[in-house]
């Protein structure tokens, strides 16, 4: 969906969830911004529900970046569009308000429901990032309107827990894109807790429980703001008891929760994913995470086996430290008489010479769907982009090797197209329009076999992260380098090789 499909009403009203968080208000702020811009509609900001906004913070953003949003009880007239954002029209937490036509822009998972309009990513970080993307779409530029681009930050802030559980480019593509009034952003920071969020955490800290054999920690608080909930976690693996710990409220509509690891073999990311399998959604960074578990699916799922939610939290963290295998490449000895020998493809790949974007020695981000890679612009770094839009920097002597170039250029879309950020500059451009056409030599030769349960697989060139494949995925190892063993996506594998036939 794009916003200029909601162009032809002429009568909207933007309503946000009943308790109104700063992505929330953002959101419908930049929603508000677009379509007021046509003097000739007729735009309401509203919310509903028995609770006026009360906390400091959201009132300072509201005030100091003159945010036209009305708390009502009812609409006196029907508008011809509803757009319902950072929520969804029906669930629990979002008054019924009538409309002719509803629309629903969020970021939160699927309720399964069906509307006149709707843009749904889960994936995001916040329904700021959404809204962004989809002004961006329109060929709007943000940073023109100082307020709404501190708006839309701090609604990412906030919803991501300090930014510290992004992991979606397109958050990072906000979090780096957008020139906001820094000192409103620190003035709203400092207004973010009370008295009352002190006294939440306290308690929340006095009822955590530790289990010493796994390591793990859990606390449950009363209703927060997802940055309250971080706050907490922040402080409860400071204990030298757990390695990684789960913060968790129940809100009206789910629980929101928080996850923190500080131990290499758990990236919280990973843990927050595991924890939302089937009922919600989860991600983050290696160190720091979050997800959120729909009130409908997670009541089924605690009803059907008879636990709480912190028995629930318990067992499935319990769970996850059960359901994978962990490998060393420094210290594994693959058996290659379980393995097969595997030929690359000739597929058409694109590759990108870094000095053809970069100047000599220029450091930079290559940013992509999986992560964003530093690199430094040489003679010898060329970078690769994959079938599936993976990227990953190849010295000069490997690429010649192993692949044959064209002077055609390359073309392709992805979910998200990877860019390159000079980082003296801030500057991106896209990698996709930079790229020529490679095709693999027939020497590029691997060992493999499929994993047949989740593997965490340190590898000989990363010895701190690892490398997560599922079953079905692909141990693979380097046909001249047995030792250097990697995971390639059962998917991507399957378009990429072949069995070797000698």
């Amino acid at each position: 969906m794009r916003l200029s499909d909601l162009s032809d009403f002429d009568n909207i009203v933007i309503q946000c969830h009943d308790n109104p968080d700063p992505d929330a208000v953002a959101s419908g702020f930049a929603l508000y911004r677009f379509f007021a811009a046509d003097t000739r509609r007729h735009v309401r900001f509203v919310y509903a529900g028995k609770y006026v906004i009360q906390k400091p913070n959201i009132l300072m953003m509201i005030e100091r970046l003159g945010i036209p949003l009305e708390h009502v009880e009812s609409l006196e007239e029907v508008p011809d569009l509803l757009i319902v954002v950072d929520g969804q029209y029906g669930e629990g937490n979002v008054t019924t308000l009538p409309g002719k036509s509803i629309a629903v822009i969020d970021h939160h998972p699927d309720s399964g429901r069906t509307f006149d309009f709707s843009e749904i990513r889960s994936a995001y970080g916040s329904c700021a990032t959404l809204v962004y993307q989809l002004l961006r779409n329109e060929g709007i530029d943000v940073n023109d309107d100082i307020a709404l681009t501190t708006a839309l930050y701090y609604g990412l802030y906030t919803d991501s827990n300090s930014l510290s559980e992004i992991s979606h480019p397109a958050d990072k593509d906000l979090r780096d894109d957008l020139i906001c009034n820094n000192s409103l952003i620190s003035a709203l920071r400092n207004a973010n807790l009370s008295s009352d969020d002190i006294l939440l955490a306290g308690d929340a800290l006095n009822g955590a429980f530790f289990d010493k054999e796994n390591r793990f920690a859990i606390a449950e608080a009363g209703p927060c703001d997802p940055n309250i909930l971080g706050f907490i976690s922040d402080m409860l693996l400071q204990v030298n008891l757990c390695d990684s710990c789960v913060v968790f409220c129940r809100l009206p509509f789910g629980v929101k929760y928080s996850v923190r690891s500080c131990t290499p073999e758990i990236q919280a990311g990973d843990m927050a994913r595991f924890l939302a399998t089937d009922i919600g959604s989860g991600g983050g960074h290696a160190e720091k995470a979050g997800g959120f578990l729909r009130e409908d699916a997670l009541s089924a799922e605690l009803s059907s086996k008879g636990l709480s939610d912190a028995e629930f939290f318990t067992d499935s963290i319990r769970a996850y430290q059960k359901s994978y295998d962990i490998i060393y490449a420094s210290q594994f000895e693959p058996d290659l008489r379980e393995m097969s020998v595997y030929v690359k493809n000739r597929l058409p790949l694109g590759f990108v010479r870094s000095i053809d974007v970069l100047n000599d020695g220029d450091f930079a981000t290559v940013r992509t769907l999986e992560g964003d890679i530093n690199i430094r612009a040489s003679e010898d770094t060329y970078i690769m982009i994959g079938i599936s839009g993976e990227v990953y920097p190849i010295k000069k002597a490997t690429f010649e090797k192993r692949y044959t170039a064209s002077d055609n250029s390359y073309s392709a879309s992805f979910e998200y197209s990877p860019t390159i950020k000079r980082m003296h500059t801030q500057q991106s451009v896209s990698l996709v329009e930079h790229a020529h056409v490679c095709i693999p030599t027939d020497e590029t030769q691997i060992y493999a076999r499929p994993l047949t349960r989740t593997t965490k697989v340190f590898t000989a060139w990363d010895p701190d992260h690892y490398m997560l494949g599922n079953k079905g995925d692909m141990l693979a190892a380097h046909y001249d380098n047995p030792k250097d063993v990697y995971v390639v996506a059962q998917d991507i594998f399957e378009m990429t090789y072949s069995r070797f036939e000698s």
